[in-house]
């Protein structure tokens, strides 16, 4: 038993609240949301209870009004968060999870590249893995992003696993799934979510990898280039090395 595990069994556990908690982070996405929320309302249709947090990142669109109509039409389970200003795709994520009701988290992106349909059985991973509760990373195959991302991503996904030595080929992949109370206990940064193979796993969270389908987004462009990724990653990697360097965490926990 983890640490974590450890400490949050002192905690009360509210049998009302949902399984799953669906978190999506979106950042002036207004065109892409309608088919996106179809698609989650099948998938909600095979999962357990879940609920779906959209956290907004300081859209300057009409993301927010979007959000509101489809909640107000009453298909899915919605809750929405709005940042003042934009923090950071780490920062919604913290955002959302934070509020989130559900044992479970999972995370996906906002923009269509990801198919809901991968839930559940990323899901039944989760629940049915032997020993600790783990995260399951939704690994993308036949990325349909183009050539100059894909090399970008396929360095850095070297680069990380070389240094880091996480086990996990695409620790960038939206699609993941762990406990809250596991992401919680993270010291948290902008840049994290890249990084939660190697942070789960200082703490005792044990790592599955499943393949995903990937798919082309559906409008817009991504917020990112592949210059600021570079720049950023390789300072977040660093200080990443740093941290879990300094991690120390007891064996043990025991109240006397």
């Amino acid at each position: 038993m983890t640490q974590v595990e450890q400490t949050a069994s002192l905690l009360s556990h509210d049998d009302t609240r949902p399984v799953l908690s669906i978190v999506i982070a979106v950042l002036n996405e207004q065109d892409n949301l309608p088919q996106v929320c179809r698609e989650l309302a099948e998938a909600c249709a095979v999962l357990p209870s879940a609920e779906i947090v959209f956290v907004d990142d300081g859209s300057t669109d009409s993301t927010v009004a979007v959000l509101q109509r489809i909640r107000a039409e009453g298909v899915l389970n919605l809750r929405v968060l709005q940042h003042d200003r934009r923090c950071g795709k780490s920062a919604a994520l913290r955002t959302g999870i934070t509020a989130a009701q559900g044992v479970w988290i999972a995370t996906i992106d906002g923009d269509g590249q990801d198919d809901p349909r991968e839930l559940a059985p990323l899901l039944t991973l989760a629940r049915t893995a032997n020993g600790a509760p783990p995260l399951v990373v939704g690994v993308r195959t036949r990325r349909k992003d183009g050539w100059s991302r894909r090399v970008a991503t396929r360095l850095a996904n070297g680069l990380r696993q070389r240094l880091l030595q996480d086990h996990c080929p695409d620790t960038g992949a939206p699609i993941k799934i762990f406990r809250r109370v596991d992401f919680l206990a993270l010291p948290q940064f902008e840049g994290l979510h890249r990084f939660l193979p190697a942070l789960l796993g200082s703490y005792g969270v044990p790592l599955v990898c499943h393949p995903v389908s990937h798919r082309p987004r559906l409008h817009g462009q991504s917020k990112y280039t592949n210059f600021n990724r570079a720049v950023v990653g390789v300072r977040d990697l660093l200080g990443v090395m740093w941290l879990r360097n300094r991690t120390r965490l007891p064996a043990s926990v025991r109240e006397c």
